[in-house]
């Protein structure tokens, strides 16, 4: 049986990653400092070959210590400050989960490849802001240069960086990924999507930023999750790899596309109406990716439409929001905003 520790499990894409390990027939020890968007529900409770600790990634000395005492195959690593509004409004917090985080993994992963010899890769899940504002129609390649936009956008860019000096200098081995905008079952509700949903269960209006104009690929959590671990048997150590659906929608369409899927499945009519508010500060107007280097060189392609993994999304809010599954008291608030 392999063994995989996933950095930040208890997240929406880490969650979902967990889920598709153990199918997979992996032993997953689950590090996550648990935050505001860290949820235990995202985990199934009859989940079997589980570990969790409440760990900070800054925590060196203690990671080296998983380490040593599991000998880990791979290495996922999605413990991050996500959200760009927050990143806006405190940047700090992104700069030592993102950079100083992944800067202790890597000194932790230095020290560890110096006794063991067991085979080990990391997996840095990165995003695709990192290459900033592209014109629409056109599609980021992994060569081309990062110009990262937000606070957050900069933070995992600086990370990217790091890792490949440290691939290059130590020999590190590791693997870097960059993802389109996710969407799915766990997503915290701050994220665009559970916030359309939301809003129509409650009958609330639907916020869209400014014009509604902004473009992004989107891509089903499970489709990222497969193409995760597919990197992580067959990619090539020091590369770099993106990942996208080639769905792009600006996000008036979104809003737009969810009201009508929302209407079709809830079978009723929504009191919900589409508002123009403030538009985020330095909002990026279009982000897409060149993934055919995954398709030719790792053979994944998405499985899911946006259509079919939207009602899949659709159906598991609708029954999660009635419930406690989520601590509701940020839902609806605003932040980053420049005061």
């Amino acid at each position: 049986m392999k063994t995989a520790i996933v950095t930040g499990g208890l997240g929406f894409i880490g969650s979902n990653l967990i889920k598709t390990l153990t199918k997979n027939n992996y032993f997953i020890i689950n590090i996550d400092r648990v935050t505001y968007s860290s949820n235990f529900k995202n985990i199934p409770c009859d989940i079997k070959n589980y570990k969790f600790y409440k760990l900070d990634i800054n925590q060196q000395d203690k990671f080296k210590d998983i380490l040593k005492k599991y000998h880990p195959n791979k290495i996922f690593n999605l413990a991050a400050e996500t959200h760009v509004d927050r990143s806006i409004e405190n940047p700090k917090n992104f700069i030592k989960s993102n950079i100083l985080g992944v800067f202790s993994i890597l000194e932790s992963l230095k020290t560890y490849k110096e006794f063991s010899k067991k085979k080990i890769k990391l997996i840095h899940i990165s995003t695709d802001e990192v290459y900033g504002d592209i014109k629409p129609g056109k599609k980021s390649l992994e060569t081309d240069r990062y110009h990262p936009s937000s606070p957050y956008a900069a933070s995992k860019a600086s990370s990217d960086l790091l890792i490949y000096s440290y691939i290059r200098t130590y020999k590190i081995p590791a693997i870097i990924t960059n993802c389109c905008n996710n969407y799915g079952p766990g997503q915290f509700p701050e994220k665009l999507v559970p916030t359309i949903i939301y809003n129509l269960i409650k009958d609330n209006n639907i916020p869209v930023y400014g014009t509604g104009k902004n473009i992004r690929e989107w891509i089903y959590v499970d489709d990222h999750c497969d193409a995760l671990l597919k990197i992580s048997d067959k990619g090539i150590l020091g590369e770099q790899y993106n990942i996208g659906s080639g769905t792009k929608l600006n996000n008036l369409e979104v809003v737009k596309k969810i009201i009508f899927l929302f209407k079709n499945i809830k079978n009723q009519h929504s009191k919900s109406k589409i508002v123009f508010v403030k538009d985020r500060p330095g909002h990026d107007v279009c982000y897409s990716l060149n993934s055919s280097k995954i398709k030719k060189k790792i053979k994944w392609n998405p499985k899911n439409n946006f259509e079919l993994g939207m009602k899949k999304t659709i159906d598991w809010y609708i029954e999660k929001f009635s419930s406690s599954f989520f601590n509701k008291k940020n839902y609806g608030k605003r932040i980053g905003l420049i005061k």
